[in-house]
């Protein structure tokens, strides 16, 4: 019921209940401004949250302040395409390329570039010459001599085939005593199974390498007359990992403690039969050698039920040094438990919280908003650091003392002596919340000249397997998840020692089960990516 005094009754009121209900009022209108405020902010994040989800459905995902090349809409014909690719604004009557090599955007073509692409593959060649028939109606009896060959060159595809193996093993029986003897020769690589070699490896290098499902490379089989299901496949794979290559995996995994910095990170992956419910989030692992490192590169994976402490602490038990990271507090709870651990933090987390604030703001005024101006320093910080990257680790360091420490003193002055103004709810204040606990992560790249300034290369080295789970969405089995764990682990490894996956596997499941029943492991180092006991089809060619 609504109560309303007339100014008459006001005056003739006790100045004790004027009071209590001047008091009264006033303690209505403060929870009324504390609603109002928590409905403003809640108004601000869901407007924020719209205009990501937009952002996410229709922006670029680049992060980059500026991007000339951005992927934008046009009207062609009446339909929408896309205006920077080739099949939607593409000209018919465009000459072909004479090469098909791929080239760097900008820049001019090299001299003798095609000559030396050709070099590095088998070479056929096919000739074409003139009869003595022909030559004598063209020029005359003896009127022509033979000048240098013209070479035109040509690329030519060899389609995939599937060849059967018939291994026939001599026998051999004594005349006086009876006794038999067999030929030497390889036993098969999993008892009961006519799985080769060259056979695993092209499942192994499709699946996780090309990230095609086991239903589609079934298919592809099929096209070949092999009648191989995905059931035996997955099955190979599994016991493929667990007998032989989970060896190297182990080897790989001792020989990352020895690295003074590594890197790593984590992504989610559904395993259907986990013991869990059904639905129920697993994650795959990453660790690397710190990518300042430009040789001997290891990437590992490494599959686990949860996202808690335990797992680093248990994989990273037996190492001493320095971890890259991107800002996770568990990471944090193994550092402070382990004295020889030191943590890093990454400075594109830090720049992707502004820029999703800065998405939330319209167009005219980005430029001269606070997220703006604080993704400008630190676009000026990496910059810098870009210009350091083929300097030895204690060059690096010296030059990040000079000039790179100033540019980050100066952003962390900026940012406590603006924190207080801003909003305390919205994505710049979380921008804001996160780089400022951060500092102490952030700032140790600018003590140590191997010290990466962000943990990219942990989220390159994930992103195949994230591919991957893209097409086949979810894993069976545990031993499913940790087969593929290892088998993801030796091709990222091998991709980035710049080996052929697909040869590097078919070379490791002919050696290794030669040596499988030796507990001395000595004869791994001679299959390391980096080993120059590696026949060359190997390595990629060096252009």
């Amino acid at each position: 019921m609504e109560i309303k005094f007339t100014e008459e009754q006001l005056n003739t009121i006790d100045k004790s209940l004027l009071i209590t209900m001047f008091l009264g009022l006033q303690e209505q209108v403060e929870t009324l401004a504390k609603e109002v405020s928590s409905l403003d902010n809640q108004m601000q994040r869901l407007v924020e949250q719209l205009l990501l989800a937009n952002q996410a459905r229709f922006g670029r995902s680049s992060e980059k302040m500026s991007d000339p090349n951005q992927i934008c809409f046009m009207e062609v014909d009446g339909q929408i395409v896309f205006f920077n690719e080739a099949e939607a604004v593409c000209d018919l009557e465009a000459p072909e390329p004479e090469e098909l090599e791929l080239k760097k955007p900008g820049g001019k073509k090299q001299a003798g570039k095609k000559d030396m692409d050709m070099s590095v593959l088998a070479t056929k060649v096919i000739a074409y010459y003139m009869t003595e028939e022909e030559l004598t109606a063209e020029f005359g009896e003896n009127g022509w001599k033979q000048l240098p060959d013209v070479i035109a060159k040509r690329y030519r595809f060899v389609p995939a085939k599937v060849e059967a193996e018939e291994h026939h093993i001599g026998v051999y029986a004594s005349k006086t005593d009876g006794h038999m003897k067999k030929a030497d020769y390889p036993k098969a690589l999993l008892h009961g199974s006519a799985v080769s070699a060259s056979l695993a490896a092209a499942i192994m290098n499709g699946k996780y390498v090309n990230a095609v499902p086991l239903y589609r490379l079934e298919k592809e089989f099929e096209r070949y007359g092999l009648a191989i299901t995905r059931q035996n496949m997955a099955n190979w794979m599994i016991r493929l990992s667990e007998e032989y290559l989970g060896i190297l995996f182990d080897y790989l995994h001792t020989l990352l403690y020895g690295y003074h910095v590594i890197q790593a990170d984590e992504t989610p992956v559904l395993v259907h039969r986990d013991g869990r419910p059904a639905g129920s989030q697993g994650y795959m692992w990453v660790y690397r050698s710190g990518f300042l490192y430009s040789d001997r590169q290891i990437i590992l994976y490494e599959y686990q039920k949860t996202r808690n402490a335990s797992h680093p602490r248990t994989f990273l038990r037996d190492y001493s040094g320095i971890c890259v990271t991107d800002g996770y507090q568990v990471y944090h709870t193994v550092e402070k438990e382990m004295e020889e651990l030191t943590i890093v933090g990454c400075w594109v987390h830090a720049r992707r919280r502004f820029d999703e604030a800065l998405k939330t703001i319209p167009e005219p005024g980005r430029k001269k908003s606070m997220s703006y101006l604080i993704m400008k320093q630190i676009q000026a910080i990496y910059r810098e650091e870009g210009k350091l990257k083929d300097l030895l680790p204690d060059e690096r360091l010296k030059q990040r003392q000079v000039i790179i420490k100033p540019l980050v003193d100066a952003l962390f002055v900026y940012l406590k002596q603006n924190e207080p103004a801003v909003p305390k709810s919205g994505k710049l204040h979380d921008g804001f919340t996160y780089i400022l606990n951060q500092e102490r992560y952030l700032r140790v790249f600018l003590e140590d000249g191997e010290v990466p300034m962000d943990n990219n290369a942990s989220e390159r080295a994930i992103r195949g397997f994230c591919v991957g789970k893209k097409n086949w969405q979810v894993i069976d089995t545990i031993n499913g998840a940790k087969s593929s764990a290892i088998i993801y682990s030796i091709a990222e490894t091998a991709k980035a020692n710049n080996l052929k996956p697909y040869e590097y596997f078919e070379y490791l499941l002919t050696e290794i089960p030669k040596h499988v029943d030796e507990k001395d492991r000595s004869f791994l180092e001679d299959l390391l990516p980096w080993s120059n006991k590696l026949p060359e089809n190997i390595r990629k060619p060096q252009k």
